[in-house]
């Protein structure tokens, strides 16, 4: 990740980014990559519902093909495939 930080790239892509960290390093990386996205392009990859939450364009994926996109809110309307994780929270 501190490569990606340290160019000045158009495009960051972060591929799990965060599967080692514990919940305090998630949150601050993702607070980090936030305060980097300005004029930027970041492609997360990512299977962590919370890591996705403040996207402003997620796809979500089941067998390689992609079967529902929009941003969070719209997804949670669906009750489909990306509602399948946060059902664990309610």
């Amino acid at each position: 990740m501190a490569r990606g930080f340290h160019r000045d790239a158009d495009l960051l892509i972060c591929d799990e980014p965060t599967a080692a960290l514990d919940a305090r390093a998630e949150h601050a990386l993702f607070e980090r990559i936030r305060g980097h996205s300005d004029g930027r392009i970041v492609l997360l990859i990512t299977h962590r519902l919370a890591s996705v939450r403040y996207a402003d364009r997620i796809y979500v994926l089941d067998h390689g093909e992609i079967t529902e996109q929009g941003d969070h809110a719209t997804l949670m309307s669906l009750d489909g495939l990306y509602t399948l994780q946060s059902s664990a929270y309610r």
